[in-house]
């Protein structure tokens, strides 16, 4: 029905212009079109049904009244939908800005903060694994020092106990001498040369032995004399000997004690850098789930802020064709509702009583 009314008045639209013609010029020119051909054709159904004008009159004014509301109700929806853009926008755009700052602070965090402590720590933790290869090559030159420390305590004691037994040699040998034969002497001497091999030049005891042998070289040992002089510079000799070994080996003990205790110190403090190390990892791998947790955040802020602006855009999109449909039905509306105010106008000044198709 309200097809036919729009046809109806936009032929009589067309036919205000000629309402000062005659009837039969008006209907030649409704004919020349289809919306006017359409208008005589529903005159002359509506004249043929008997119908009156003000029944035309009520239908075109209700289509008028239809009109109104349908542009009030269409201007009311684009507003509610302007708003409810303009609200979008506003959330859209805050969303936007906030995934922005949350962006630029975690890349700021990031390197500003997290990076330079990793680096601080993988450094101190480097510094540290060099303290303990150094203290482990320190625990190995003290081993290899007290080792040859220990090798040349043994020579020495060594020594001086083959230098003890040929003084015990000798001693011997001079209880049995009475009116000593040459070949007595000859071993006896031979003793002291034997004693005399087994000391360094160098040690304390070599005075003794040179004033020893100097002294038996120019004995015969007929002399008791002599010969106690010999005995007692031999125990002498024997008391030196001893007196050295016991020194060696309270040294031996000394030098002992202070390598373990060096060694206890070296081990504590490579332990002390391995906890160090330890307590670092730990700080090490807390700081890389850090950087690891606000990396992903930060990508994550970074495709909200991808994904808001896609929204954003697609919205004004949106809003931009809806806005030309607006336009485009109101425009309608508007070419609608003249039409109709033109055509009742029309309707309630022209006779429609000889119109015939």
């Amino acid at each position: 029905m309200r097809i036919v009314i729009l046809i109806l008045l936009i032929s009589l639209a067309t036919c205000a212009k000629l309402k000062s013609q005659s009837p039969q010029k008006l209907q030649s020119e409704l004919q020349k079109t289809n919306y006017g051909r359409a208008l005589l054709h529903l005159v002359e159904l509506h004249s043929m049904a008997g119908g009156s004008v003000s029944e035309l009159l009520d239908a075109i004014e209700e289509l008028v009244n239809d009109l109104e509301d349908g542009l009030e109700l269409l201007d009311f929806n684009f507003q509610r939908r302007t708003n409810e853009h303009n609200s979008l926008l506003v959330q859209l755009n805050q969303q936007i800005q906030q995934a922005q700052i949350d962006v630029s602070r975690s890349d700021d965090v990031i390197e500003n903060l997290l990076i330079p402590r990793k680096e601080q720590l993988e450094l101190r933790i480097a510094t540290l694994e060099e303290y303990q290869e150094q203290n482990r090559q320190k625990v190995d030159e003290e081993n290899l020092t007290r080792e040859q420390e220990h090798e040349a305590y043994e020579a020495q004691v060594a020594e001086l106990n083959d230098a003890t037994a040929a003084v015990d040699d000798a001693l011997s040998l001079l209880s049995t001498l009475n009116n000593p034969s040459l070949a007595q002497v000859k071993k006896f001497q031979n003793s002291l040369k034997k004693i005399e091999s087994s000391i360094k030049p160098r040690s304390k005891m070599a005075p003794f032995l040179k004033a020893l042998i100097t002294l038996a070289s120019n004995q015969n040992f007929s002399d008791q004399g002599v010969l106690s002089q010999i005995v007692d510079s031999l125990n002498e000799f024997r008391n030196a000997i001893v007196d050295s070994i016991n020194d060696l080996s309270l040294q031996e003990v000394q030098d002992q004690e202070e390598f373990e205790a060096r060694i206890e110190q070296l081990n504590a403090e490579y332990a002390e850098f391995q906890r160090q190390i330890n307590a670092l990892n730990v700080d090490l791998t807390a700081t890389l789930e850090k950087i690891d947790q606000v990396t992903a955040f930060r990508d994550q802020r970074a495709a909200d802020q991808t994904s808001y602006e896609q929204q954003l855009q697609l919205e004004n999109d949106l809003y931009a064709d809806e806005v030309q449909i607006y336009n485009d039905t109101k425009n309608e509306f508007q070419r609608e509702q003249a039409i109709s105010e033109q055509a009742l106008q029309l309707v309630q000044s022209v006779d429609f009583s000889n119109i015939q198709v």
